[in-house]
């Protein structure tokens, strides 16, 4: 089996961490973890406990600035991860952000990473899941997210190189691996579930804190994701990801050919029932 770490950077956002450490720790193990804190004024959770934690001094700046700067962090903490504690996959993910192999395999992520070749990175198919406001309602923290929300826009924004097998620089959000192509799994999906709760993001529009770094465009983004979800005709998840995915694969866009690109407008899927309890 191969020994497999899993890093993210944090800001006040328990919510999503906790799911986090819940689920990647039962992947790999707590100890095979590593959160950093944006700020010293951050305070570590006590769900984080077996977890390795540390508080970073707040990285300045407005969102573009700040998240190359916090990539590059995360690129070089990989690197060293590999190089210094001998791990053979680093998975890099954003809080809200959880790769998942398809139920079908009947593997786990672990297994499943340890079967597979990788020479640099490769990604899942991303699966932005939103809230269907027709019939779906608040999110419920302590039931998993894909029983409460079977809808989702597949989305190239999150068609991320969340996988490295060797020392890379990660672009900013990990939306790609400078200077390296990018090879989509037929059987792995990054879930994103910034946009699972439209009352969730109404209340981050009025944080001030995001909203001084310049995310309140981003969180705006999340919010249309809602709407694509509960307006769009859902297609059949089994016929349709294996044809987005394969878009994906082979166009680019033009101002950044090693990143994945799907010009198909609101692809939106109803998730299957094997997923439900695995996040």
């Amino acid at each position: 089996m191969k020994k497999i770490c899993v890093i993210t950077m944090v800001r006040n956002d328990e919510f999503y961490l906790r799911k986090w450490v819940e689920y990647y720790g039962a992947q790999f193990g707590r100890d095979n973890l590593r959160i950093y804190f944006d700020g010293e004024d951050q305070q570590v959770p006590s769900f984080c406990e077996g977890v390795y934690t540390e508080l970073k001094p707040r990285i300045p700046g407005l969102v573009v600035k700040s998240e190359k700067e916090r990539l590059g962090f995360l690129s070089r903490q990989a690197k060293r991860l590999m190089t210094e504690e001998h791990y053979d996959l680093v998975i890099g993910t954003d809080a809200d952000e959880f790769l998942v192999v398809d139920p079908k395999v009947n593997l786990s992520l672990c297994e499943y990473l340890s079967s597979i070749k990788i020479d640099v990175s490769v990604s899942g198919l991303g699966v932005d899941v939103g809230q269907h406001l027709d019939c779906e309602g608040v999110i419920d923290a302590h039931i998993p997210f894909l029983n409460q929300r079977r809808y989702a826009y597949l989305c190239s924004r999150y068609t991320k190189p969340s996988v490295i097998a060797r020392p890379v620089r990660w672009g900013s959000g990990f939306h790609r691996v400078k200077g390296h192509n990018f090879h989509i799994d037929k059987n792995l999906f990054l879930f994103h579930f910034g946009s699972i709760d439209y009352k969730m993001i109404e209340d981050r529009m009025s944080n001030a804190d995001l909203v001084s770094t310049g995310r309140l465009k981003h969180i705006k983004k999340r919010a249309r994701t809602i709407f694509v979800v509960t307006a769009a005709k859902a297609r059949d998840w089994d016929k349709t990801v294996g044809r987005v995915r394969c878009v994906q694969q082979y166009l680019r866009p033009i101002y950044a050919i090693n990143k994945p690109w799907n010009p198909i407008n609101k692809v939106v899927v109803r998730i299957p029932d094997r997923f439900k309890d695995i996040v």
